[in-house]
């Protein structure tokens, strides 16, 4: 099987089907592992949070919320079982906040409480007289919101609170604490939501990262100058700016886009990217030729859904797509050979 990047480009153009094949032949999946990032709750941390508050509540009968809120500031794992058990993101418990109370606590300030608390598990929370404020109104409304329960259905819409735990208050809460939640409903609820949807969302700036650290590893070893752009960065010369410039970007020579995803919808959009990438390099190059050369490292099995989105990355790239599994060979296969000072 011959791979697009040992290809001419005309015997690309010839019988790009053949060659989308050999790519797609080579993607992984690794949507079974998710990184474990800062901030990483266990299990236990979670579980000495859990039994903290159940102790504090009576099992949940009453909520003391003096006590409770001194459980919070000295064993701030309990605010995630609290927030878990509201079934809200932390800017949806701010929303409310400021819907409810009146007190303009950001989604900012929500996010940024909810981190230092996941690093922080176990340490007592030192807030200021202004921080303290927003995380006690957060408190009062996840009260109010628990011992209120949820209102009655109306056929048409599907209220947050309608859970197995919080449908009829503290009284539902006190009942699945003391009996154990019937598993049916604990897997219908999980169809409902997505498993670790909230870790999946608070590290989805690390699933590239394996890709990107194994194509750093490459350009180290061959010896290669390379600018590593940070995200969201504006770069000069690039209305869109890829992930990697060799040497630099005042002199690019080689772009690298790095982009890993399990979706294919996800994928289209990162095709079009890197054709983006590609018109690029055509303007203000002689007809026929690039500016630079663009080269695509692609990992997960979105991109092998939709084979006429990896053609058209094929003909955009010219045939320099590169997988996890084809990576060892792209230096000697690109144009990142001439840039190599290393020998294995």
């Amino acid at each position: 099987m011959k791979y697009p990047f040992e290809a001419d480009y005309e015997e690309i153009l010839a019988d790009p089907d053949s060659f989308v094949t050999a790519v797609v032949s080579t993607l992984a999946s690794e949507f079974l592992v998710l990184p474990r990032g800062e901030g990483f709750i266990e299990y236990p941390q979670f579980e000495a949070g859990y039994e903290a508050l159940k102790k504090v509540t009576a099992g949940f009968s009453k909520l003391p919320r003096p006590e409770i809120i001194d459980l919070v500031n000295s064993t701030p794992i309990s605010f995630i079982v609290i927030r878990s058990i509201l079934g809200f993101t932390p800017p949806e418990w701010a929303y409310v906040t400021k819907q409810r109370k009146g007190i303009a606590v950001t989604q900012g300030f929500a996010r940024n409480l909810d981190r230092d608390v996941r690093m922080q598990p176990l340490k007592p929370l030192r807030c200021s007289t202004l921080k303290r404020g927003r995380l006690n109104a957060m408190l009062e409304v996840a009260f109010d919101l628990l011992e209120e329960g949820c209102p009655p259905p109306n056929g048409i819409t599907i209220h947050r609170l309608q859970k197995a735990d919080t449908a009829g208050g503290l009284e539902s809460i006190k009942s699945l604490a003391s009996i154990g939640a019937p598993y049916a409903m604990l897997l219908y609820e999980r169809f409902l939501g997505r498993p670790f949807a909230g870790h999946r969302d608070s590290v989805s700036q690390l699933v590239g990262d394996p890709l990107e650290l194994a194509i750093e590893e490459e350009l180290t070893k061959a010896g290669i100058s390379y600018r590593k752009t940070k995200r969201a960065e504006k770069v000069p010369g690039f209305d869109q700016t890829p992930d990697f410039i060799v040497p630099d970007e005042f002199n690019p020579h080689v772009v690298i886009e790095a982009k890993l995803t399990e979706d294919d919808g996800t994928a289209r959009d990162k095709v079009t990217r890197i054709q983006h990438l590609g018109q690029l390099s055509l303007m203000g190059a002689p007809a026929g030729q690039q500016k630079y050369q663009v080269i695509a490292c692609i990992a997960g099995r979105g991109f092998g859904v939709r084979r006429e989105d990896m053609k058209k990355m094929l003909l955009a790239t010219r045939g320099k797509v590169f997988t996890l599994k084809t990576l060892g060979r792209l230096v000697e296969c690109s144009d990142l050979i001439k840039f190599k000072t290393k020998q294995p």
